[in-house]
């Protein structure tokens, strides 16, 4: 099965769980797989998978950059591998903005990364937000808005 059939067939098969079609339901998806390299995206989906990763963060400046808009509670979004291969359909159940330094330990742990600390959670981010920031030619602060996006699996 190709990648784009693995997204569209999961799709499909979730709505037919909730007993809607593609031609009756309103819902919409983004397919997306998490982080900027194959060993972090394939890791971090395995933890959405098992449960322990219910939370993700991304920079709100990527938004703007890119014109996306922001995640909005009942969002859908197809998680893939790193290859676009889909692995679990999650749905947003909150998202807050905040400034980085502002990001909380009970946030940290909900994302379910590494050993779910705070400082964990700082390491690993300001290393990927600073890679972000430098595609958008900025430099990484404290006072930059990271969008806290947490949600729930509803199909695998």
């Amino acid at each position: 099965m190709s990648e784009l059939n693995s997204v569209e067939t999961m799709w499909e098969r979730y709505l037919y769980s909730l007993n809607e079609d593609l031609c009756s339901t309103e819902k919409t998806y983004k397919s997306w797989h998490f982080c900027d390299n194959e060993e972090d995206a394939n890791e971090l989906a395995e933890l959405v998978l098992k449960g322990i990763k219910r939370a993700t963060a991304s920079l709100y400046l990527g938004y703007e950059y890119e014109n996306e808009k922001v995640p909005q509670v009942g969002d859908h979004s197809i998680i893939t591998d790193w290859k676009g291969m889909a692995q679990c359909i999650i749905r947003t159940k909150e998202v807050t903005i905040v400034p980085y330094k502002e990001v909380s330990e009970e946030f940290a742990a909900t994302e379910g990364e590494g050993d779910g600390s705070l400082e964990y959670w700082r390491n690993a981010h300001w290393s990927y937000f600073s890679r972000e920031m430098e595609t958008v030619g900025k430099e990484p602060t404290e006072d930059m808005l990271v969008v806290c996006e947490e949600f729930e699996v509803v199909y695998k």
